[in-house]
């Protein structure tokens, strides 16, 4: 049935796009996500997100459609083990890192006054829009690398930079009304500061404006751009191979709507993971420095990465955060006292 490398990312691609149009399809109407049913899809796209690393086994291992050669796979050619280990490692790590990022959408719709029952469809259009731009960076940053194989180590050092960054430094703050990206947009369209239900566009004053979830819409985008200089030399520092870069990165983005909802209620007792994460993107980016002297085992660094989110998990909640003092309230002049009602 599949006769070249070409129909298998075809096929792929049409998978993909049929989930995301029944996906759009039983959330067509504005509602709000309850927490059974976000994990129940939680575990929808987890599920099938291990589901495929059997397939690409049995791809590689039969070398289906050139699969697992050196011409389709310059980086020396996968064996059917080594490439559901690359996906699995690469999808494990995308995932976590997606896991943190939901801090930052938390923090968008709530600046924004988002309804919960709008939330998915941003998230929606979002992820969508995240798919497209990934597959660019993937596409992209592969070329390069097999190009100027020397970037490596340049991918490398940047991510044990930013590892470090994260563990020595306070999460960073960010102020969506400051967001370079938005403030492009409202140069050049008219925004209305009024809601007008589920809608991107609405008229005012017999003209077409965007509402506040399109502004909405705007910085998620903008923000997953910024996600993505970490999450890609992640993935590159896990394989060269286009087609797990690729598959691994998507099935991890599919999840994130659904995990948002299920995760919304209960980010902040993750407190750890933060740091968990630091630890993953050092450790991947010390693999990619010494790539060119010692090649750590895939199996090792998929051991690593889940030992190390396992353990930022339990000490989360074993070690919850402590709650943030209540300033005291002012006392009341006998001028404020007289003026209460």
């Amino acid at each position: 049935m599949f006769s070249s490398p070409t129909d298998f990312w075809v096929a792929f691609n049409v998978f993909i796009f049929l989930m995301l149009a029944m996906d759009l399809w039983l959330h067509r109407k504005p509602k709000v996500i309850s927490i059974k049913a976000a994990i129940g899809w939680s575990f929808f796209w987890i599920g099938l997100a291990v589901a495929f690393a059997p397939i690409l086994y049995y791809i590689y291992d039969r070398q289906i459609a050139g699969f697992g050669t050196p011409e389709v796979s310059p980086h020396h050619g996968l064996s059917g083990r080594q490439a559901a280990l690359q996906y699995l490692t690469a999808y494990l790590i995308e995932e976590s890192l997606s896991v943190d990022n939901l801090f930052i959408f938390l923090l968008i719709f709530s600046y924004f006054h988002v309804e919960p029952k709008h939330q998915h469809r941003v998230l929606f259009w979002g992820i969508l829009g995240a798919v497209i731009c990934r597959a660019i960076f993937i596409l992209v940053g592969m070329e390069l690398v097999h190009r100027f194989h020397w970037l490596i180590y340049f991918f490398g050092g940047f991510l044990v930079y930013t590892g470090a960054s994260m563990a020595f430094k306070s999460q960073e703050k960010i102020d969506p009304e400051h967001n370079r990206v938005l403030k492009l947009v409202k140069k050049f369209l008219p925004v209305t500061h009024r809601f007008d239900g589920a809608k991107f566009f609405t008229r005012e004053h017999n003209r077409l404006v965007a509402t506040p979830l399109f502004v909405v819409l705007i910085v998620v985008e903008s923000t997953d751009v910024m996600f993505a200089t970490d999450s890609i030399p992640a993935v590159i520092a896990i394989t060269q191979d286009r087609f797990i870069a690729y598959t691994s990165n998507i099935f991890a983005i599919l999840g994130l709507r659904a995990m948002y909802f299920a995760l919304a209620g209960m980010m902040e007792k993750f407190h750890a993971l933060h740091y968990g994460l630091a630890a993953i993107l050092a450790f991947v980016g010390a693999k990619m420095l010494i790539s060119g002297w010692y090649e750590v085992p895939v199996s090792w660094t998929l051991a690593c990465v889940a030992l190390t989110l396992v353990a930022s998990v339990v000490v989360s909640l074993r070690f919850p955060k402590p709650a943030e003092p209540e300033l005291p309230t002012p006392p009341i002049s006998e001028k404020q006292e007289k003026q209460r009602p």
